[in-house]
């Protein structure tokens, strides 16, 4: 027994060939770990946490997740990508779901993770410089001495 329904529509269309949507209303938890590029694990995890919502379970046991579960990982995956950490994705999710937020204060809490991610742009920075440094001091080789050794050893730790 099919765990979906599905409505075939054309979305585009190109001369005589169409390009083919798929709307689908019910999910596996492979298909919606598919569709949003998240692992199963983490889908499950985010439902102990909180983070998601348990979805219903159809006849077989199965976990039956719907567009809205979709919309929601999809959120929290890119939340996840910009770098929001989960305390600031259970935050946001709190303020959509309770439709108690400003753009003032989501933009608040952005303009915070930007700052946080310029600063670690900039650490990355002198990462590569210092980096490019010891490689441009190494010529290889088959030497017993590497510079680069040399300059982790006296660097101290710093």
């Amino acid at each position: 027994m099919p765990l979906q329904r599905v409505t075939i529509r054309p979305v585009v269309a190109t001369g005589s060939s169409f390009i083919w949507r798929k709307i689908v209303n019910e999910f596996t938890i492979g298909e919606l770990s598919r569709l949003t590029e998240v692992n199963i694990e983490t889908i499950r995890y985010y439902e102990k946490i909180g983070i998601m919502p348990h979805p219903p379970r159809n006849s077989s046991g199965y976990r039956v997740y719907s567009t809205p579960h979709l919309e929601r990982l999809s959120f929290v995956r890119r939340s996840r990508e910009l770098g929001f950490s989960q305390p600031e994705v259970r935050k946001l999710l709190t303020l959509v779901d309770e439709h108690q937020y400003t753009c003032a204060e989501v933009r608040d809490m952005t303009a915070r993770q930007l700052v946080t991610v310029q600063n670690k742009i900039n650490d990355l920075q002198k990462m590569e410089v210092a980096l490019t440094k010891m490689v441009g001091e190494c010529a290889g080789g088959d030497i017993p001495e590497c510079p680069i050794i040399d300059t982790l050893l006296s660097a101290g730790g710093h």
